[in-house]
């Protein structure tokens, strides 16, 4: 029975150590399988990271690292934990990578690494590939191989941090394209008591506010006549220039 067919038996399995196409499993470890299948590539925080929520969120995690250290810290975590090197098609088709619904290349500082898995993935007909870049040129590259969505966590995190750092009144930030983001700002004195027709932030910024949080409550379509208290907080979505005018003006 090969590695492929065990995966295909609804089986899950931790490989102890598997260098290359030539060596067997030493030791399984059956549990039953999850509905929606991710693969993890890569270990390090980001890609751990990555393994244990979507393992607590009850999702089927095949967790890949060619450090048998790493693997033993997922091995209760993830679905399935194997030693492997992902660089090596024989391998990644062994493990029946092409059937898993959405993989994600989280190699750390081996651009190398990450370009060549991807390229393997895109060949093998992975349904989603998720892939994360060193730097700029090394998204292009991979945008151009065949990566379905790039991310830069630690230029993001730096960017969170940046606008939560200007004013205590804002929360947090996430980018959701190039040009767009999306930012939680707490309501202070230039937005407290005034209404959205009033403060005509869509006209005067070119940003929508898409919900509105007071408490514990989130409502989703803010009414243009409600007036903001303290402590509200807007969902605010827009281009990058506009938020940050919107931010100059009546946040920071």
């Amino acid at each position: 029975m090969n590695l492929n067919s065990i995966l295909n038996n609804d089986k899950i399995f931790y490989v102890l150590n598997l260098s290359s196409c030539d060596k067997l499993l030493e030791k399984m470890i059956w549990r039953p399988k999850m509905k929606r299948e991710f693969a993890v590539i890569g270990l390090g925080r980001f890609g751990g990271s990555i393994c244990h929520e979507l393992s607590l969120e009850g999702m089927d995690v095949l967790a890949i690292d060619i450090n048998e250290q790493k693997i033993n810290e997922y091995k209760n975590i993830a679905s399935h934990a194997v030693i492997a090197d992902a660089t090596d098609e024989t391998i990644l088709t062994d493990l029946g990578i092409e059937s898993i619904d959405h993989v994600i290349v989280a190699i750390g500082e081996n651009i190398q690494a990450s370009i060549l898995t991807t390229v393997i993935l895109t060949d093998l007909g992975v349904k989603k590939i998720t892939v994360k870049a060193q730097n700029d040129y090394h998204e292009k590259i991979l945008k151009r191989i065949g990566a379905d969505h790039v991310v830069h966590p630690e230029r993001d995190m730096g960017k969170r941090l940046a606008h939560s750092l200007i004013s205590s009144n804002i929360l947090d930030y996430l980018e959701l394209s190039d040009e767009h983001s999306m930012v939680e700002v707490k309501a202070g004195k230039n937005l407290v008591g005034r209404t959205l027709i009033e403060l005509d932030i869509r006209a005067q910024y070119g940003c929508n506010v898409v919900a509105i949080k007071r408490g514990k409550q989130m409502n989703v379509s803010p009414s243009a006549e409600d007036k903001l208290r303290e402590d509200d907080v807007l969902v605010v979505i827009g281009a990058d220039l506009d938020i940050h005018k919107f931010e100059k003006d009546l946040v920071i």
